[in-house]
């Protein structure tokens, strides 16, 4: 059995905000981060951005050493016992805590066809960049499925590679579901304006593989032929854990002002948690990397014996093509608009 006082399930930048968090608190406290990825920590935003745009491989990685943490890659926990304090990965190895910390994340969603190809990348993780490295020496038309925010990006970063590319989605425009109409327009203009082709307001029904091409059906009868298709449509959250400890989860681990679960001594945070935000009044699950490191940070000081109450606002950036935003609070379109 493998004893740690803190246990950080996942190996996200939660995961790094956490540590940080924690050595801020306890110097000395062995810390243990289990990762079903085969890599250890690294920098997310990269994947969809300075990597395909001559940002060196070797700047994504997070200097851990100094934190003396022990890191356990390719392992996926497969029960935890909040009562015995313990958790099982899926080589059979026991690790034991004090306190642990759920920075699980989320899973892309998949598309719903009739039948499901392995060919398609559902892109989030170092791995799938890799994957479709590779295939972008080799092919030149990349279909991107989801208008959404991965699937912007990857759009355009593809574009600016010199990729042909043909992004389908089911709403009227890219980013709807966040920017006024207006401002989604534009930005769907823009892409245009840039090279991509857009298939709006349609969605893949089928997919099938013709020789070193890959066919993609929609919903309105139209055929169009990729050499390689990534899709990036959202992502679930990982709660099977708390579901096995028996957690409280809806939509995300729900956690309290402390971002502790349900088990006061497990915690959650990043895109997995489910927090109440008091500037908006509401609980929010939130997928991005500024949530990501505030939350991390202030879960492994709690974990650590501080007792901070999470009340970072959040905030959300992007970058499409030579298009930036940056905004904080709550991204919707159903909000109302103000011009200044």
């Amino acid at each position: 059995m493998k004893k740690y006082m803190y246990l950080i399930v996942g190996g996200g930048m939660t995961a790094v905000a956490a540590i940080e968090g924690i050595r801020a608190n306890d110097p000395k406290g062995a810390i243990g981060v289990v990762t079903d990825e085969k890599y250890p920590p690294y920098k997310r935003p990269p994947l969809t951005k300075g990597l395909w745009l001559g940002k060196p491989f070797e700047k994504i990685w997070f200097n851990l050493e100094k934190y003396g943490v022990d890191i356990f890659v390719s392992k996926k926990m497969v029960m935890l016992d909040p009562s015995a304090k313990v958790a099982l990965d899926n080589s059979g190895e026991i690790y034991s805590y004090e306190k642990l910390l759920l920075a699980t994340g989320g899973s892309p969603k998949k598309l719903r066809l009739t039948n499901p190809h392995p060919e398609i990348i559902y892109y989030r993780t170092l791995a799938d960049y890799e994957q479709l490295r590779l295939l972008s020496e080799t092919s030149q038309s990349i279909g991107v499925i989801g208008g959404g925010f991965i699937g912007s990006e990857i759009a355009a970063v593809m574009r600016q590679t010199g990729k042909d590319v043909t992004m389908i989605f089911p709403e009227n425009s890219i980013n709807v579901n966040i920017f006024p109409k207006d401002l989604s327009s534009y930005i769907t203009q823009y892409y245009i304006s840039k090279g991509v082709r857009v298939i709006s307001g349609s969605f893949v029904k089928d997919i099938e593989v013709e020789g070193a091409k890959i066919s993609l059906a929609t919903n309105n009868s139209e055929t169009v032929m990729m050499d390689a298709v990534v899709a990036g449509i959202g992502l679930e959250p990982n709660t099977d854990l708390a579901d096995i400890a028996h957690l409280k989860v809806d939509n995300g681990i729900i956690v309290d002002e402390y971002l502790q679960t349900s088990d006061p001594d497990i915690y959650a945070a990043g895109d997995v948690a489910n927090f109440y935000s008091l500037q908006l009044g509401k609980r929010v699950r939130v997928e991005h990397e500024d949530n990501a490191l505030s939350m991390g940070k202030v879960a492994g000081n709690n974990m650590s014996g501080q007792k901070l109450a999470y009340t970072h606002l959040p905030a959300f950036y992007s970058d499409m093509f030579d298009l930036g935003y940056e905004a904080v609070g709550e991204l919707s379109s159903a909000l109302q608009v103000e011009s200044v």
